[in-house]
């Protein structure tokens, strides 16, 4: 940790970055502890990028060459990673599976956000699982990252109804406003001692999960 308490966040984004703007605001505006030190990203085109640079924050890319080897592209990463010595690492939009060496060099430190209420619709196209299934009643998951996709343990959720007539990307549209909400919250959390990581993800007092799933 720095400062007082203070954690240092890495983020890893594929895409746009729109999870890495709303922590960005959020730490802003004094609603969210947390020092951002770099972002990294798998694609050399990624939006995230541009977000990252307006921000003159850190920025590189480390891709992942068709067929190369998982193991082999996740250590050329750890090393971009810990370079920045960050507390925490938040996949935000992150599109790339970690392998095992970098999971266990940061383990009970790698956050998620995941558009499903876990252990609903892991993996890909989560809104769209959602949708073909029929349910209603779908949501976003933060959640700590194993070496399995989507299977570690969770930290909050919250849900939102899907509507008649939504499909994948208006139920996402959706979902992501709450991931801009409970993001920013658990990092925050984290960063206050409300939510400890270690040895096991635990609540310091129930009243705080009231908290973060309150109101924006």
């Amino acid at each position: 940790m720095s400062g007082a308490g203070t954690p240092r966040v890495v983020v890893l984004a594929s895409g746009g970055g729109s999870n890495f703007g709303a922590l960005a605001r959020a730490v802003d505006a004094g609603r969210c502890r947390a020092e951002l030190v770099a972002l990294l990203s798998d694609r050399s085109k990624a939006p995230a990028l541009e977000r990252a640079k307006e921000r003159g924050l850190p920025n590189a890319v480390e891709r992942k060459a068709k067929g190369e080897d998982r193991e082999a592209w996740s250590a050329r990463l750890l090393e971009r990673v810990r370079a920045f010595e960050p507390d925490l690492i938040v996949l935000a939009g992150f599109m790339k599976v970690l392998g095992a060496c970098f999971v266990d060099a940061f383990e009970r430190r790698i956050l998620n956000v995941h558009p499903s209420l876990l252990p609903a619709f892991p993996g890909l196209d989560a809104p769209g699982q959602a949708i073909a299934a029929g349910v209603r009643l779908s949501g976003c998951t933060v959640h700590l990252v194993d070496r399995h996709v989507d299977t570690g343990p969770i930290l909050a959720q919250a849900a939102i109804p899907v509507a008649p007539g939504d499909d994948g990307p208006s139920l996402h549209a959706r979902i992501q406003k709450a991931e801009h909400v409970l993001l920013p919250r658990v990092v925050d959390a984290i960063g206050r001692g409300a939510l400890v990581l270690d040895p096991a993800p635990r609540w310091a007092q129930e009243s705080e999960l009231g908290h973060l799933l309150g109101a924006p």
